[in-house]
């Protein structure tokens, strides 16, 4: 099974063997890839079609709101949280990473980028609301609401007292380049941290 590059970035984080818990898991592609390296766990969804693929996929789902936090979970249940492209769409994201570090010895983020170049380009000189790859819809049809940059999440982490272990900073293609690593918040569109609580 081919995951997405993002997805196979965060995979290669997990080792064998691991717990994991996969919020916001989409149809679940990234969990029946870890399955079949023996890694258990389960995925939090809220849409109903997507939770009926992670079923028919057979991956362990549970249909849950985010938003909600993390109530049925005790404290460090699990390896590994995970919450990927999913935390620009919580109405309270510095809540849901409190939850998260609760919950999970680390923890695996991704976002998209809001402080790349071509949104700040068609803020400044478009005047109108970045459309790009990582953030392909219009402002009035988006699933964002939260939308940060790198600085501010790791500002956040900071002021949480959360401890940054790696990052992964990729461009469009999922790629590091020497921009991303010389100026991560001006060339990376898409952001990947491991966490834990520190």
């Amino acid at each position: 099974m081919s995951l997405r590059i993002d997805l196979q970035i965060i995979s290669d984080w997990i080792p064998d063997g691991a717990r994991v818990l996969d919020l916001g898991c989409d149809n679940g592609t990234l969990l029946k890839h870890l399955q079949q390296r023996g890694i258990t766990g389960y995925g939090l969804e809220i849409d109903n079609s997507k939770f009926a693929a992670c079923i028919e996929a057979g991956v362990n789902v549970i249909q849950a709101d985010l938003d909600q936090g993390l109530p049925q979970f005790a404290d460090q249940s699990f390896d590994f949280v995970i919450l990927s492209q999913t935390l620009q769409a919580i109405n309270h994201p510095d809540f849901l990473l409190d939850e998260i570090v609760r919950v999970g010895k680390q923890a695996i983020i991704g976002f998209p980028n809001f402080g790349h170049w071509q949104c700040r380009w068609q803020l400044a000189f478009g005047g109108r609301m970045p459309v790009s790859k990582t953030l392909p819809n219009a402002w009035f049809d988006t699933p964002n609401i939260h939308l940060c940059t790198i600085q501010d999440f790791e500002k956040i982490c900071i002021s949480k007292r959360i401890e940054i272990q790696q990052r992964s900073i990729v461009n469009h293609a999922h790629k590091d380049t020497l921009g991303t690593k010389l100026l991560p918040n001006l060339f990376g569109q898409t952001a990947l941290y491991q966490l834990n609580k520190s």
